[in-house]
């Protein structure tokens, strides 16, 4: 008998996730003023730097994305605490990220630092919403802790010969490159739909929404 295991943590969601990742940072850097919607180290990175030289209205454009990065997360973990039984609990924050992200398209871009803030809230429901794949801790919108764990797997596979550390090397780098084709795709579209690229974004995350309604068996 084949036994249903949750959807949240499948590899094709991964994928898809993994490539709006990679698609809301290249939109927000290249869109919107050089600001990072995912890579929080390096937005408090610029406002750390930004804030020494004094240049407060540069140090503020860095800050508000990371402060609604975090109220990302925080609203994410609001919609679990008080899930419902009529969604899934993650298709309702997949659902409000997607929402948002449409919002943010059709923001002008002397309101970028609002897009910025709203995109990052996004992300910041996605990290906290979506931590696993088959089991595996992975982020889908950053990469720095999958290439550790990509890489550490890699490396005990070859010390201890065993066949399931290379397929989760293999998974994380996976996902890394689904990270890379996302942002791939996001600077091809941004050439020519500009700040409606980010709509094309929004479509990954109501297909995820609606995916998440078919269980995946093993």
């Amino acid at each position: 008998m084949k036994r249903t295991k949750q959807m949240s943590e499948s590899i094709r969601l991964g994928m898809l996730l993994a490539a709006s990742g990679g698609f809301m940072d290249a939109y927000s850097y290249l869109v919107r003023d050089r600001v990072f919607a995912n890579a929080q180290t390096g937005n408090i990175l610029l406002f750390g730097v930004n804030l020494s030289e004094g240049n407060f209205g540069a140090a503020a454009r860095y800050f508000f994305p990371v402060f609604f990065f975090a109220m990302g997360i925080a609203m994410a973990e609001i919609v679990h605490l008080k899930r419902t039984e009529l969604l899934h609990w993650r298709q309702t924050a997949v659902l409000i990220e997607a929402l948002i992200l449409a919002a943010v398209a059709f923001l002008p871009l002397t309101m970028n630092p609002l897009a910025n803030s709203l995109t990052s809230f996004a992300c910041g429901i996605q990290v906290e919403s979506f931590r696993k794949i088959r089991g595996n801790g992975i982020a889908t919108t950053m990469c720095i802790g999958n290439l550790r764990s990509g890489t550490q797997s890699l490396c005990q596979f070859f010390s201890e010969k065993d066949r399931e550390k290379l397929r989760d090397a293999l998974l994380y780098y996976g996902i890394i490159l689904c990270f890379v084709a996302g942002a791939v795709l996001g600077n091809f579209l941004i050439r020519g739909m500009g700040e409606r690229a980010i709509l094309c974004c929004s479509g990954f995350l109501l297909f995820v929404f609606f995916l998440m309604f078919v269980p995946e068996t093993l």
